[in-house]
């Protein structure tokens, strides 16, 4: 079970949590780009990936997390986390770590062996948090000073990579 502060819950996603993390993603972030705000636009990711989704909120409602994964329709042994946030009065608070430890969990319980997920080549504190969490990095080049894909994700958008056994 999930180690929540107090006043908070979690739940699966559901489709009309779309437009509540899309706007999360703008007060959370203090310089939220359109590509960063594109990769939660499309509304599938909360109609077809809700059992291995989840948002934390509290007795309001109002959303303190999130974590977006996937298992691999390709192969079933791999799961990806496509998207995580938290409210940045929640930060430091153990709060993400929980969310990929339930992700873990699940994903191991469909029989995943291993978890995928990447973060930009500027993020040192994403960098951190998934190196803290037991992934290892990768790259083909230094890029920021990092292990990291130039164009990872299309032309000037260099990724670091990650992958962790579960």
């Amino acid at each position: 079970m999930i180690a929540l502060p107090a006043g908070y819950n979690i739940r699966h996603t559901v489709e009309s949590d779309h437009l509540v993390v899309v706007e999360a993603i703008g007060r959370w972030w203090e310089t939220p780009n359109r590509a960063m705000l594109g990769l939660l636009m499309p509304r599938l990711f909360f109609q077809f990936f809700t059992q291995t989704s989840w948002i934390v909120e509290d007795d309001a409602g109002e959303i303190g997390a999130f974590l977006i994964g996937f298992r691999s329709q390709d192969d079933p042994s791999v799961c990806y986390i496509h998207f995580v946030g938290v409210d940045p009065a929640l930060r430091r608070s153990g709060l993400a770590g929980e969310l990929y430890g339930q992700f873990f969990q699940t994903m191991k319980d469909l029989g995943c062996t291993e978890v995928r997920a990447i973060t930009g080549s500027f993020n040192a504190r994403s960098q951190a948090f998934h190196k803290a969490m037991g992934f290892a990095a990768h790259g083909d080049r230094e890029i920021d000073g990092v292990l990291a894909y130039a164009d990872y994700d299309g032309p000037g958008e260099p990724r670091v990579a990650f992958s962790r056994a579960i």
